[in-house]
């Protein structure tokens, strides 16, 4: 697996084994490795919303989100196979029945989410998804409830994780890696405009499409930053693509998605995170204070690159101009219009035979029946509301 070779196994078995993220889902209901809010005293608060009793959310109103404005439910859906899986529920592919459209629907039990504090987290999702529209991240179509479950059926990407792709090929070349951290960089580039910062950026949330563009997918631990708060302390993540900043716990914004992208475009190019150990202590301080050191295989406008990117101090580093990224000398050669309408076209394409294909995607979650399993009735209290995730999709909202 290029650099490293052994211990890239070592780092790709528990990848798979800890998160069930061997899948090339669209959206996969994962719970965050890491994801706390520390205080003086050393404790983990919870938000208002999260001290709330449970009989107090209001998970109400039967239809969430439709892209038409006709009422729809889970049984306008015929459900294919499992896509992926996670703490939460799980992702399948579906068909819907009207217009034989092939979707993916994640699939989430209340009771999970509110036994994990996770409620805010997924409002915030439906949400962003809501009103994101961008050709490299996944578009939200529908989103409904039921009594004990969430629904969001969203587009299905069915050229498997750059995590399948990454962990078979052991590294990329650095035309592909030019492409893939250019369309990264617009789609990031899009959600900072819009005040929000993504903050889980790694190879298993970054699907290729059908013709090897990027999309990126689980938007569990997005969130909205507004100009007065300016920054957040949520320490949340996954270890090895933490920004220092994070760590520290001194409060971050939108900075830390780029430290997360520099940290993926190393792995890229060479199998491994740039300050990766299986001790995640060990990790942790490799990522405050290790030297950043490079393969010599590497060109130095790539190394440059990382350099700014892996800037620790994020008022330095690269990204907060963006016209500084399409600008630097890695990105030479790239017209950014042609790529936004993805008229650019990538070195390597995913096999797939169509739009129902897949191939890409691990066969341990696409060999379980699909079936949308019942929640016992003792789970969850008779009037468990879900405020605000009804969702009308483009028609509904004037687009």
């Amino acid at each position: 697996m290029g650099q490293g070779k052994s211990k890239g196994k070592d780092k790709s078995s528990s990848k798979s084994s800890s998160k069930g993220s061997s899948s090339s889902s669209n959206t996969k209901a994962t719970e965050a490795p890491v994801q706390s809010e520390p205080t003086q005293n050393g404790k983990q608060p919870t938000t208002k919303e999260e001290k709330k009793d449970a009989k107090n959310i209001d998970w109400d109103a039967p239809v969430l989100f439709s892209k038409n404005d006709a009422t729809v439910g889970k049984d306008d859906f015929e459900l294919l196979k499992v896509i992926g899986k996670g703490s939460f529920g799980k992702v399948m592919q579906v068909r819907k029945k009207d217009d034989g459209q092939i979707y993916a629907m994640k699939v989430l039990r209340k009771e999970a989410i509110i036994a994990r504090k996770q409620v805010d987290h997924t409002r915030a999702e439906k949400a962003i998804l809501q009103k994101i529209r961008h050709p490299f991240i996944v578009k939200l179509n529908f989103a409904f409830q039921t009594e004990d479950k969430l629904y969001m059926v969203l587009d299905f990407v069915n050229g498997g994780e750059l995590f399948f792709h990454l962990k078979n090929e052991g590294k990329f070349s650095e035309e592909r890696i030019r492409l893939y951290a250019a369309e990264i960089s617009l789609a990031l580039n899009h959600l900072h405009s819009m005040d929000i910062v993504y903050r889980d950026l790694k190879p298993e949330n970054i699907l290729i499409d059908s013709d090897g563009h990027i999309c990126i997918t689980d938007f569990g631990l997005s969130k909205e930053i507004t100009p007065e708060e300016g920054a957040t302390h949520t320490f949340c993540g996954t270890p090895e693509y933490l920004a220092p900043e994070v760590l520290k716990g001194q409060g971050h914004g939108c900075p830390v998605d780029w430290w997360s992208l520099g940290t993926l475009i190393y792995e890229m190019f060479t199998g491994l995170p740039p300050f990766y150990s299986q001790n995640i202590n060990i990790m942790y301080q490799k990522i405050l204070n290790g030297e950043l050191r490079f393969p010599d295989f590497m060109s130095p406008d790539a190394c440059d690159l990382l350099e700014g990117f892996l800037t620790r101090d994020p008022a330095k580093r690269l990204g907060s101009d963006f016209n500084q990224v399409k600008n630097h000398p890695f990105f030479k050669g790239i017209d950014w219009d042609k790529l936004e309408r993805k008229e650019i076209v990538p070195s390597f394409k995913p096999k797939v035979s169509g739009k129902m294909d897949t191939d890409q995607i691990d066969p341990m979650f696409t060999s379980e029946q699909a079936v949308d399993s019942l929640v016992e009735a003792s789970a969850l209290s008779g009037d468990v509301k879900f405020d605000g995730f009804t969702y009308v999709g483009e028609s509904a909202l004037g687009n």
